[in-house]
């Protein structure tokens, strides 16, 4: 049995493990376009202000481990450009010679990721303008930043914008930040995105809110960010307004994909076309809370999806159950943790729903070191099933979205939060964990 795999990292990998283990006679070819295998995108805002020492750090395997090891046909510099289901063949170019190939298959996934979203704006292609989703973007950032830089211009306040502009700032850069909308992290309700702004504004980062990018100019280097409102000198600009499923290239291939590109699967990853299974972050995630497809690309799920394709491709059956929107993120000194529904999201579906917001101690309240934090929860109005849950602080964030994604992918109540066993002493909680603080509010 033959499989191609397109795309080389979180996905594609996970899913060719997942063959070598479960078919031993297996021919596994891996088709990657850059150089680089296996890698953790979300450490790279790390590498860049120096808590990770080099870009070699977020290599979890080498294409050399991939190939003498597990004996995979790890090729790099192999970009697919189509895919044939009626020959099953995909097609592609070598980026270094420019010679175009054919493989066969007899079964195909599709992990091929995302790309940043470039709008067509007047001036992109000058230097010192960048994007952060490879190790080659970490590298060109990096080698700009050993120029005279001190003056930094982030477009968009999504993961990678707040992540970035931490960075910069503990590199001793003035970090300007330009959002269109009127909040960064549109993940986040308002209110609760207010104590984002706070800390934003405390450790100096300037946000420009309501206000679009509409051009760069300079020479050759870029010079100044121009906006519907204003004009702003740089020195150096990191563009993250959002990404985009990597999949144009399945435009004649008869696989169906949503508005967005993104490919739509089943609960065994597999695409609407025979023996072709896709995963990863150009793939539609269903959301067990709005019990529809989504699109929330995260390293998780793709590892998840890609381990669950390879066993199916390899004989076994294993279904994808769903996310529930959790993710977590570190900014400056807070911690931002989101999971299910935010209001925007159930007055969309047209969800009855209640909220109620918190602020209370991360521990119990006379031991030392007790911190803020913000708790804001969901919830049904007719019933009190919980929908989604926001929490902001210094200390114990991830620890309490946890719990609430747990309980969102059990469908539970705001009664059932109360009847959970949750750990206690006073240097690591209150009696009531603050979740069930609000549970007892409106229970």
């Amino acid at each position: 049995m033959r499989y191609v795999i397109i795309g080389g990292d979180a996905a594609g990998m996970s899913a060719a493990m997942e063959i070598v283990r479960n078919d031993k006679e297996a021919e596994i070819i891996t088709l990657e376009r850059g150089e680089i295998y296996s890698y953790g995108q979300c450490g790279l805002p790390y590498v860049i202000d120096g808590r990770i020492p080099s870009t070699d750090k977020v290599i979890a395997r080498s294409v050399e481990t991939f190939r003498e090891k597990y004996g995979i046909d790890a090729r790099t510099g192999h970009e697919v450009t189509g895919v044939n289901p009626e020959k099953k063949v995909v097609t592609g170019r070598n980026v270094h010679s420019d010679e175009t190939f054919e493989i066969p298959y007899d079964k195909l996934l599709i992990g091929t990721g995302a790309s940043p979203v470039l709008p067509p704006w007047d001036g992109i292609n000058l230097q010192g303008i960048h994007t952060l989703k490879t190790i080659p973007d970490t590298e060109a950032i990096l080698s700009d930043l050993k120029g005279d830089v001190h003056n930094v211009t982030i477009i968009g306040g999504g993961y990678i914008g707040l992540e970035a502009a931490e960075a910069f700032t503990m590199l001793g850069k003035k970090v300007r930040l330009i959002q269109r909308g009127d909040q960064v992290a549109k993940i986040f309700d308002p209110d609760m995105a207010a104590h984002i702004h706070e800390e934003a504004k405390r450790q100096g980062v300037e946000l420009i809110l309501d206000e679009q990018v509409e051009s760069f100019s300079g020479k050759e280097q870029v010079e100044q960010v121009k906006t519907d409102k204003g004009t702003y000198p740089t020195d150096l600009v990191l563009i993250a307004v959002g990404i985009k499923p990597e999949t144009k290239f399945l435009k004649d291939s008869g696989i169906i994909r949503s508005d967005n590109g993104a490919i739509v699967v089943n609960a065994y990853m597999e695409t609407n076309v025979e023996d072709i299974y896709a995963a990863g972050d150009c793939v539609l995630h269903f959301h067990l809370v709005k019990q529809k497809n989504d699109y929330i690309p995260l390293g998780t799920t793709a590892n998840k999806q890609g381990r669950i394709a390879g066993r199916n491709m390899a004989g076994r059956s294993e279904i994808f159950k769903g996310v529930v929107g959790t993710s977590i993120l570190k900014f400056f000194d807070l911690q931002l943790g989101r999971t299910g529904l935010a209001e925007k999201d159930a007055k969309k579906l047209r969800i009855p729903y209640e909220s109620h917001t918190l602020e209370a101690r991360d521990i119990a309240g006379y031991y030392p070191g007790k911190q803020t934090i913000y708790v804001k929860l969901l919830y049904r109005k007719d019933n009190g099933q919980l929908l989604g849950g926001q929490v902001i602080g210094r200390n114990g964030v991830d620890k309490r979205i946890d719990v609430l994604a747990t309980a969102l992918y059990n469908r539970m109540t705001l009664k059932d939060l109360l009847d959970l066993d949750l750990a206690y002493a006073p240097p690591f909680n209150g009696t009531w964990d603050p979740i069930q603080q609000v549970a007892r509010r409106k229970s």
